[in-house]
């Protein structure tokens, strides 16, 4: 991934922006109209410093002394992250985490739709869970289609990870975010986002050894 993208926005800076949004959507909650950077920080886990370097790429958004605004931060940030129009989102495997991704309250409140779920259990093909229907996958590319979605997210196992993400690419899907630990072959214009728990498990545990460590 390049360090920069067409936004002239670091990578590193993106990274940051939905925890930023999403810091600045529970100070708005609270009727807060402006934030200085200290105060965000606390609040993102972050430092003021950071605050400041990151908010320079996107603008003229505070004033010294007296912080920035609150609601034209979340505006802003919504706009840069294109969350302020409703994405459609399809699951792709439905076993234990799919469900649990469908039931997460979290992607309608940040402007995410799942609109479509697929899997090749015959068990699980032609259920309706909370008013969604499992597809098969090899009706993906069809049913993504017509559905206009641009999303997928995979929560399949590790083997089956690259016959979804081919499948959901057939469909038109431009953004994957592939949870199975696979790395997956796409066309050039297909953003692909890797979640891997277990990766992410072992560099706490080496953290935490390290820190076992220097008792």
């Amino acid at each position: 991934m390049s360090e920069k993208n067409g936004s002239g926005i670091p990578e590193s800076t993106i990274e940051r922006l939905p925890q930023y949004l999403r810091c600045l959507i529970e100070l708005q909650a609270l009727g807060v109209p402006l934030v200085k950077s200290e105060r965000l920080a606390a609040l993102c886990g972050t430092n003021a410093a950071q605050v400041r370097k990151d908010f320079s790429y996107l603008g003229e958004l505070g004033t010294r002394g007296i912080g920035y605004e609150v609601a034209a931060l979340v505006e802003h940030i919504s706009q840069i992250l294109g969350v302020k129009e409703r994405r459609k989102a399809a699951i792709v495997g439905y076993g234990k985490l799919g469900a649990a991704l469908h039931g997460y309250p979290g992607f309608p409140e940040r402007g995410f739709e799942v609109v479509a779920l697929f899997d090749v259990d015959p068990a699980k093909v032609g259920q309706v869970f909370d008013g969604l229907a499992v597809h098969h996958l090899d009706e993906a590319p069809k049913v993504l289609r017509e559905l206009g979605v641009e999303i997928a997210i995979l929560a399949t196992p590790p083997h089956a990870a690259q016959l979804a993400a081919d499948a959901v690419v057939e469909g038109g899907v431009k953004a994957i975010l592939n949870l199975a630990p696979t790395r997956l072959v796409v066309p050039d214009d297909v953003n692909v986002r890797q979640v891997c728990l277990s990766t992410d498990l072992q560099i706490l545990s080496f953290r935490l050894a390290q820190q076992e460590g220097a008792r």
